[in-house]
């Protein structure tokens, strides 16, 4: 990575004994609402000094439900481990206040849609004359090239033209839009899995560059072979609900009690444990159960099994027979389960923060576990131009009367309270 660069002396900091993989390293992040902010997060929880850049009437995604005491539980999420810079960037004093930070940091991460920054002379090239080791990451609906580049685009579109909400839903009803921002948080993976990539060519080579990041693209690429198997094949993948066309058995079936369980047969093995948990040697032991067209050939018969098996039991004794046959079926989770779940709990799939307004609030813990440089969740979201003062002061070296003087023409916002 880049050279570690100095903290403030009120900067979060890592215990000696849990060192961070990405201490040192300085993300900026001018982002709004999901996909941008998202990647800045996912850095921040892995070490990286994240400064959030915002309008001073603040990110839209503060206004977002859910609310308690008028605080954003969205906002608490993403931004959590960042410092709060209020800016106003159409302002050329603003703009000026933003070089001088980028000239210091190592990520730039925005989504204006194409052509803002360069209006701001905030440009790519122009940022990377002040700063030669400077990854800007521009993320944006449809890219930065190409006939739709210049098209406002939210993660919505991206579901939609990817092909996931063609083939999302109950075969005989309409497409289905996920309840939550698919598509920017899978982006926000695939953004921060970039980012990545771009500080190691500079830490070996001295060069910064761009980052494009579409919207749409990581969740049309995670979505499998359906490009292939059309240019191939010439197939069209329809609504199935939760069936698949390379994998049987697959779906949710309701118990007894009203309880769901979900099962993959994805392989022979997995298959043949689900249908002799539920007493059905006969179809395991079918000459074309062996083979996947076989099973798909004979999958109603399979699925009207399972169900009228799983409908006779309550889900936990539907689960007791499937666990003890080393079968893959789980239960069907709400939140509330998921809460109060042991293994979740132990894990620290969800953790605790100290929130400014609301005490002690619990949220999603760390994406994944390193043993040798764990991430950490230091600080809920921060109120809005918190550390406007820390930052302007102790990175950029103004004093008290610039504050003042940015502070009365409204290019720094006022610290929310």
């Amino acid at each position: 990575m880049p050279s570690p660069r100095g903290s403030s002396p009120s900067e979060p900091s890592e215990p000696d004994d849990a060192p961070s993989p990405l201490a040192g390293i300085r993300v900026v992040d001018a982002a709004t609402i999901y996909a941008g902010p998202m990647i800045a997060t996912l850095l921040g929880d892995f070490g990286a000094d994240v400064i959030k850049i915002e309008h001073p009437r603040g990110d839209g995604l503060r206004t977002w439900e859910w609310r308690k005491e008028g605080e954003s539980l969205w906002w608490a999420l993403v931004g959590r481990n960042k410092r709060a810079l209020s800016l106003l960037l159409s302002d050329p004093r603003g703009a000026d206040l933003l070089r001088q930070l980028l000239a210091e940091s190592d990520v730039f991460v925005e989504n204006f849609r194409p052509g803002t920054l360069e209006r701001w002379g905030l440009a790519p090239e122009d940022l990377l004359a002040i700063n030669p080791r400077l990854v800007v990451v521009r993320v944006s609906g449809f890219g930065q090239t190409g006939p739709y580049r210049e098209r406002p685009g939210f993660g919505t579109l991206a579901e939609s033209i990817s092909g996931f909400a063609h083939t999302n839903g109950p075969a005989d009803g309409p497409p289905l839009l996920p309840q939550w921002p698919l598509a920017d948080g899978v982006a926000a993976l695939a953004g921060a899995f970039t980012t990545m990539m771009a500080l190691r060519h500079a830490e070996y080579s001295g060069e910064g560059q761009v980052v494009d990041l579409s919207i749409y693209e990581p969740l049309f690429w995670i979505l499998g072979a359906q490009a292939t198997a059309y240019d191939q094949l010439g197939i069209v993948p329809d609504r199935q609900g939760s069936r698949t066309s390379y994998n049987v058995p697959r779906g949710c079936f309701q118990a007894r009690d009203g309880r769901w369980v979900a099962m993959s047969g994805a392989t022979r093995v997995a298959a043949e444990r689900i249908v002799r948990a539920i007493g059905r040697d006969d179809l395991a032991d079918a000459d074309w159960f062996g083979d996947i067209s076989g099973r798909l050939a004979h999958r109603d018969e399979i699925d009207d099994a399972i169900a009228t098996w799983v409908a006779g039991c309550d889900s936990a004794e539907a689960l007791a027979t499937f666990t003890a046959a080393g079968a893959t079926v789980g239960p069907v989770y709400t939140i509330a389960d998921i809460m109060a779940d042991p293994h979740f709990a132990a894990r620290g799939s969800v953790t605790g923060v100290e929130h400014p307004v609301l005490g002690h609030v619990r949220m999603q813990g760390l994406i994944a576990h390193l043993s040798r440089t764990p991430g950490r969740i230091r600080s809920a979201g921060p109120r809005l131009g918190e550390h406007n003062e820390q930052i302007l002061r102790d990175i950029l070296g103004r004093c008290s009367g610039d504050l003042t003087r940015l502070a009365r023409d409204g290019v720094i916002g006022e610290t929310q309270r």
